[in-house]
């Protein structure tokens, strides 16, 4: 009988995709579907072997005439009404959970797919992020879970409600890049790279010029699509790079990164030992402040508020920073995302009574060590 393992994989940004590639590449004896709206965004970095079936978007648009938000729903954060695309990504997911059993739905996130998935009679392990979620829907849909992963070390965990800390596993973060103990080596002075997130920033191109201005003195390389001119009056000492799928080699040789506190975007600075300006973006339940907070916490960046950028002393922050000495040892873990697949395989046998996809005591003992006490 197949494994089937599929993921909802939310559209913001490209973390949640990536996260879900790093740990599917390791269920190779699984079957792997991944459900989600803009997939097609990034066929270029999903295999072959993995299905995918695009979501229609379920916001409205100019066709949905009869559209309302309607009255609020208490225990869901987005229930529109007379919307053609909700109804149709509703369809689509009720017909493969019909469709496609034995099922482990890992959602990586949404409260109302996860309880979807509930009231189709699916399992499922829900994903947790930093943020204010003590909300009713965020609590129901880990009530509805089998199991929460925190895709994060205990040492940035918040504090949480007994119920949930007894299902929440921790598996460790992790990042596309191999950790590093010393990447010094190629490291050259006065040089920043600057990451441009893909889910919104205020790291835009009149920023940038207004940095560079300020410190003429560093090279800034900028990689990722910006808001704004980057034509007109650019400083000599700004780098354009533009989107790449790999900035690998550019963050090595910079002696710091500016960035947003987005989860994959820490876990690769935590893998490459980087130096970083952590600038937290707005996001839903201050995902980002919280995050930047615990960063801050744990001496582990540099924090400036969007709405300070214009008044900071760059050359100042830029020096202090660049004489820190990061100390990220125990954010990432070599072993999180075999730790994830093997959570995943282990919820799997467990549910379906199979002992062929349980866990060895070495492996069950690795998951168990991992939740919160």
């Amino acid at each position: 009988m197949p494994i089937n393992i599929a993921f909802y994989v939310h559209h913001h940004g490209s973390g949640h995709l990536m996260r879900c590639l790093a740990i599917s590449t390791l269920l190779t004896d699984c079957q792997i579907t991944f459900l989600g709206s803009r997939l097609a965004a990034y066929s270029s970095l999903i295999p072959d072997s993995i299905n995918c079936i695009e979501l229609p978007m379920d916001t409205p648009s100019s066709a949905d005439r009869h559209y309302a938000e309607g009255n609020p729903v208490e225990g869901l954060h987005y229930a529109p009404l007379n919307v053609e695309g909700q109804r149709q990504r509703t369809a689509l997911l009720t017909e493969f959970f019909n469709r496609v059993s034995p099922l482990l739905f890992v959602v990586d996130v949404s409260v109302e797919v996860a309880l979807l998935a509930r009231l189709s009679g699916v399992p499922t392990i829900v994903i947790k992020q930093h943020g204010n979620r003590q909300d009713l829907p965020h609590q129901l849909a880990y009530q509805s879970a089998e199991v929460v992963l925190a895709p994060f070390s205990p040492m940035m965990k918040q504090e949480e409600t007994p119920w949930l800390a007894n299902k929440l596993v921790y598996t460790g973060g992790f990042s596309r890049y191999p950790l590093q103990v010393n990447s010094r080596s190629g490291e050259q002075a006065n040089r920043a790279a600057v990451l441009v997130g893909a889910g919104g920033t205020s790291l835009d191109a009149t920023f940038l010029i207004h940095i560079a201005r300020q410190a003429p003195d560093w090279i800034f390389e900028v990689v990722g699509k910006l808001a704004g001119s980057t034509t007109d009056c650019v400083p000599t000492n700004v780098i354009w790079h533009g989107q790449l799928d790999d900035p690998r080699l550019i963050l090595e040789r910079c002696v710091l990164v500016i960035g947003n506190a987005g989860h994959n975007t820490v876990m690769e600075m935590a893998a490459l030992n980087k130096r970083f300006i952590v600038i937290p973006e707005q996001r839903p339940f201050e995902e980002q402040l919280i995050k930047a907070t615990i960063l801050d916490q744990l001496a582990l960046a540099y924090v400036v508020h969007p709405h300070e950028l214009y008044q900071t002393n760059w050359p100042a922050v830029l020096t202090a920073t660049a004489a820190r000495e990061p100390h990220w040892q125990g954010i990432v873990d070599e072993e999180a995302t075999a730790r994830a697949a093997q959570l995943i395989r282990q919820t799997y046998g467990s549910i379906y009574n199979s002992g062929d996809y349980s866990l060895s005591a070495d492996s069950n003992s690795a998951v168990e060590g991992s939740r919160s006490n």
